[in-house]
């Protein structure tokens, strides 16, 4: 009996998708779309209209700052309206969200240049005399013409009493933060506490401080060195803060990989987490000095005023850019408002440049390189695999030469026999004869 097997029948091809005609439709992945332009340009349009319609013909309101906050109500409110045609309540909210926080920041950055834009302009008067960047007001009057007289006394003590704080800030605050972290405990939990609290310390109160330790307990007189102490106990609690925070964000794996390579806890702290956290403290440095440099009631109370130059710190009366400023604007007199204007906009600049400063010393963050120091790593690099390079061959040509012939046959002074190929056998056992042939 014989069974007829069938054949299967061929399955007919599968029927492919046409290709699309033309090149492929390219996505578009940012979030802006043309519709949410057009939905903010006709917001903002339809707030002005609205708001000189209310202002101008039906409702007897004026004033620029009432115009704008009934137009920015508007346009938030229309804005909301318009994209709720095409979006859904979360999109709306979250147009909305951002339309404010955009707004917000707009206005900020327009404050800024306001204000930077208002100093220099009421004080351009007094920034275009020479003598007002390398005079002091010992020989100016309230009368005097903007030609004579100028701030260098206050320049000079400003520096040396920022400098002078710094000096005894940033190694105290910088050790402190250190503690703070690295030595967790009671007594620590404790001083983090007290530096929290001192971080609102009123400026005046700084300043009766040192005014009562220092001048009228110790015997000390009004000086620079007292104005510089005053200004050291505001800072420090800003860097002590701020290098806390920066020194806890350091990963412990790195803590951990000097640990494990045999490195104690304070080698790991100098070679592993300070250069790690070293933008980060520049920062904090920063954030201190910009709460000590403009200051004036602290420099009021223990450095007193004075009109003439005093370059010395520990002896005598001496101001500052900001109590010179502050003095400067009180006059009725239009020249002396001026001074005080210029007086306010150089204070501006060396703030401006001392940041630039602490930035370049601080340094870019981990893992960031500048140009210069990615030529110079490529630069080892090549130097490194050349030398290698240099290494590998000559300990190839050495093994080569030393070798030499080997012999066939035979055994090499005891080590054992060789075979035909010139390979060494196995090493011969001497404590066991050798098995005599019959």
């Amino acid at each position: 009996m014989t069974i007829a097997l069938e054949r299967p029948k061929p399955r007919p091809p599968t029927a492919q998708a046409p290709p699309p005609p033309g090149p492929e439709r390219r996505r578009t992945t940012g979030s802006t779309r043309a519709s949410d332009v057009y939905a903010l340009l006709g917001a903002a349009a339809a707030s002005l209209a609205l708001t000189w319609l209310l202002f101008a013909r039906l409702l007897p309101f004026s004033g620029a700052v009432g115009f704008v906050i009934v137009a920015y109500v508007l346009f938030i409110g229309l804005y909301a309206l318009l994209v709720s045609f095409d979006e859904d309540g979360p999109a709306v909210r979250d147009r909305i969200a951002g339309a404010v926080v955009r707004s917000l920041g707009l206005l900020l950055l327009a404050v800024l240049v306001f204000v930077v834009a208002f100093t220099l302009w009421e004080g351009r008067k007094a920034l275009v005399h020479l003598n007002f960047f390398t005079e002091d007001m010992s020989l100016a009057g309230p009368l005097e013409p903007l030609d004579v007289g100028g701030i260098l006394h206050a320049v000079v003590g400003t520096l040396e009493q920022v400098g002078i704080a710094l000096a005894l800030t940033v190694p105290t605050g910088v050790v402190c933060a250190v503690f703070l972290t690295e030595v967790p405990g009671p007594f620590a939990r404790l001083v983090r506490t007290i530096v929290e609290a001192m971080t609102a310390l009123p400026s005046i109160v700084a300043g009766l401080f040192i005014y009562a330790t220092v001048i009228l307990a110790l015997g000390a007189e009004r000086s620079g060195l007292a104005a510089s102490l005053a200004l050291s106990v505001m800072m420090l609690p800003i860097i002590i803060r701020a290098s806390d925070v920066v020194i806890r964000l350091v990963p412990g794996t790195l803590r951990e990989a000097s640990y494990a390579m045999g490195s104690s806890r304070w080698r790991t702290v100098w070679h592993v987490v300070l250069p790690t956290a070293r933008s980060g403290l520049t920062t904090a440095v920063i954030l201190g000095t910009a709460r000590g440099v403009g200051e004036t009631s602290p420099v009021l109370l223990t450095a007193g005023f004075t009109a003439e130059l005093n370059a010395l710190p520990t002896s005598g009366a001496q101001v500052s850019l900001p109590l010179a400023t502050f003095e400067l604007v009180k006059s009725p007199e239009p020249n002396m408002i001026a001074r005080g204007f210029g007086t306010a906009a150089v204070l501006m600049l060396l703030v401006l440049l001392l940041f630039v400063l602490a930035r370049i010393a601080g340094g870019r963050g981990p893992g960031q390189l500048t140009k210069r120091q990615e030529r110079r790593r490529a630069l080892a690099s090549r130097q490194d695999a050349a030398r290698w390079a240099s290494a590998t061959a000559a300990a190839a040509s050495g093994a080569s030469s030393v070798a030499g012939p080997r012999p066939v046959s035979g055994t090499v002074s005891g080590l054992g026999t060789a075979s035909a190929s010139g390979t060494p056998a196995a090493p011969a056992d001497r404590s066991v004869p050798p098995r005599s042939t019959p």
